[in-house]
């Protein structure tokens, strides 16, 4: 039987004629809540610090679930670069407020509830402990360290539950932290950002990252704040580098132009030469590098770099050839395509600065494009002249910018876990609470979730311990208080406003949060004060609810370029590293992955990342790390060391099978 296709009704109509239906609730989807849950998730007052990839799905779940009392905060704005995973967010948002927006657009999915919005850090002091003991569960969806610990100390001094999470490409991981019955989030150490010794990044670049943290140091030093820690020009303290001076200068053979190397600062120097992209492409890539060739240990065992002219260059041609197809940031130029760039980003820079005015510094940002420009070609030229691969602007960007890509459905998944860990604490179901870390791969089990036991608190921890205690071995002739004030208490202890006095019996105020009040004391050295080996300092963060008392063990005898040491630290203890397996070895968010996405490794830098094999679930004080790079304290799931770490019993007491790889992330 034939049947005309004008008597059947088109897709188009068929799919119109459908009824729509709701979309279902988080409550559909799991099962209905007992009415006793169901009530107190109306009435509870939920805080969710964080309105990105995480925050977005989060906020969604909750109030599908049945949350009403939301407050949100985030200090960012949107980007272009959010769109394609922070759905809450369209083009049209571009520029405003994430938490603003964010609540906005969940009020669509409930408009019933109540969402309060701070565009705001919540490291502001106006947030302070009060504030957290408004909420019963605080929810974290950050991409920083700072701000974790900030937010768990917080928690800790509010004895409010918090539940914290991270995301990093594929891998995930949710945790639950509780004064006095879990571990803190400072608990245990974990890795700290990368550092690299200057005179490789001056001297003897050998990967292509030393490359791109020198354009990055050059950036600022043409553009920006200068830093005596992030000069650019040859190393002449080179310990590998024992040459005569003499020799050195009788030999080199720098040009006669204004390009010569002279013993100011390279932001002056720039200046002076009004910004000419000519002139700095020959200081950076021919003297410089003439210079460094004088020194003659550095390439007996290495291959000398090779320098580069800005009119040899030009006479090879001017096409800005590319390598690789795909699109236009994933294409590698040449060498004269990345001399133009070059040449065209200085342009730009320098028209920027001049608009800004006398005196005016510009602001590294991986989203800036001359920025991006800038330093995807000076990290490039550099890579040639010491005879590397060079890199995508995509490539660039992401170890520059130290950008982990980010994948909506593994946001989804964490935050969907968020909310059954709230769900079980709101339910007076503690014990039940798991620390819950998510795989790239599904295991040997088939499983891609896998639960951990929580830790009990370390009672060694600086932070939560009854009575935290550290002791920083410093030479006191030579550290002065605004070290101890920036470095040692607030980048390396987390502090935000320390005040600091020395336990002599007499009460002598070191340091004041108050502005102005010990400012005359921050270019003393602490052995001005009568501090001397075995003084003890008490350091209070009225913010923060938190006091640390500071045990100074006086050295001469610190390794080079290291400041202080935490005596007993990390560094010491942690067993050496095996070579990861390919993508294992991540970092999170905004923060610090040295390798670029489309590369076959990736390098942890400022996050938190840790890696188990075993053959049952473990706890999550069973993870190992990556070894310390530099004096910093690691804050995170740490391995033990010996036997003191026995692995932890699967949490449902199966059999064991095969092999977990088990990562956690921050």
């Amino acid at each position: 039987m034939r049947i005309s296709g004008a008597s059947l009704p088109s897709l188009k109509d068929q799919t119109a004629a459908r009824p729509r239906k709701a979309e279902p609730t988080m409550a559909q989807l799991v099962g209905p809540l007992r009415k006793e849950l169901a009530d107190s998730l109306s009435s509870c007052r939920v805080l969710v610090v964080g309105a990105g990839g995480i925050g977005c799905e989060l906020l969604k779940n909750l109030v599908l679930t049945g949350f009403k009392n939301i407050e949100v905060i985030d200090l960012d704005t949107i980007d272009v670069s959010n769109l394609n995973r922070q759905f809450l967010f369209q083009k049209k948002h571009v520029g405003k407020s994430k938490a603003q927006v964010a609540k906005e657009s969940v009020l669509r999915f409930c408009p019933s509830a109540s969402i309060t919005a701070y565009h705001d850090s919540i490291m502001n002091p106006d947030y302070n402990v009060e504030f957290f003991r408004n909420f019963q569960l605080v929810m974290n969806a950050l991409d920083n360290r700072a701000a974790r610990n900030h937010v768990n100390r917080m928690c800790l001094a509010a004895d409010i539950p918090l539940i914290e999470s991270g995301t990093a490409g594929y891998l995930g991981q949710v945790t639950v932290i509780k004064k006095g019955q879990t571990e803190c989030y400072e608990c245990q150490p974990k890795p700290t950002q990368k550092t690299f010794p200057g005179c490789t990044i001056r001297n003897t670049p050998s990967e292509p990252i030393h490359c791109i943290v020198w354009a990055k140091y050059l950036f600022n030093q043409l553009f920006g704040e200068e830093d005596a820690d992030q000069e650019v020009s040859p190393d002449t303290a080179d310990p590998e580098a024992a040459w005569n001076l003499a020799d050195a200068a009788a030999r080199a053979t720098a040009s006669d132009q204004d390009g010569d190397i002279k013993r100011v600062s390279t932001k002056d120097w720039a200046r002076s030469t009004g910004y000419d992209p000519v002139k700095v492409f020959n200081k950076l890539y021919k003297d410089d590098i003439m210079y460094l060739l004088t020194m003659d240990k550095l390439w007996k065992k290495r291959k000398a770099p090779i320098p580069l002219d800005w009119t040899e260059i030009q006479q090879l041609g001017s096409q800005e050839e590319v390598c690789g197809a795909g699109l236009k940031d994933q294409q590698v130029l040449d060498v004269q395509g990345y001399a133009q760039l070059f040449h065209r980003s200085v342009e730009t820079l320098r028209s920027q600065l001049a608009e800004k005015g006398d005196g005016a510094e510009l602001v590294w940002d991986k989203d800036d494009p001359p920025a991006m420009d800038f330093v995807t070609a000076a990290a490039n030229l550099r890579m040639h002249v010491f005879s590397m691969n060079m890199k995508s602007r995509f490539d660039v960007k992401s170890m520059a910018g130290n950008i982990i890509p980010a994948i909506a459905t593994t946001n989804a998944v964490i935050a969907g876990l968020i909310v059954l860990e709230s769900l079980k604490i709101l339910n007076s179901d503690f014990e039940q609470c798991r620390t819950i870390f998510l795989n790239k791969q599904p295991n040997p089990r088939k499983k891609l979730l896998v639960p951990c036991a929580l830790d009990p608190p370390n009672p060694n921890c600086y932070v939560c311990a009854s009575r935290p205690e550290v002791t920083v071995k410093l030479n006191v002739h030579k550290t002065i208080v605004l070290a101890l004030q920036d470095k040692i208490l607030k980048e390396k202890f987390g502090m935000v406003a320390p005040d600091v006095q020395i336990e002599d019996g007499k009460g002598t105020i070191l340091i004041s949060s108050e502005e102005g009040e010990t400012e005359a004391n921050n270019n003393k050295f602490l052995s001005d004060f009568g501090i001397r080996n075995g003084s003890r300092l008490q350091a209070d963060d009225f913010l923060q609810d938190y006091t640390l008392l500071v045990n100074v063990l006086h050295s001469e005898e610190l390794e080079k370029d290291v400041e202080f040491e935490v005596v007993g630290d990390a560094p010491d203890k942690a067993p050496a590293q095996s070579a990861p397996e390919e993508g294992k070895n991540i970092a999170n968010g905004k923060n610090d992955s040295d390798q670029p996405s489309t590369s076959s490794k990736a390098i942890a830098e400022d996050d938190d990342v840790l890696i188990v094999d075993s053959d049952e679930e473990p706890s999550s004080s069973t993870m190992e790390v990556a070894p310390e790079t530099s004096n910093r304290k690691r804050k995170h799931h740490d391995a033990e060391t010996d036997d003191a770490a026995s692995k932890r019993k699967r949490v449902d007491q199966q059999p064991a099978e095969d092999d977990d790889d088990i990562i956690a992330l921050d």
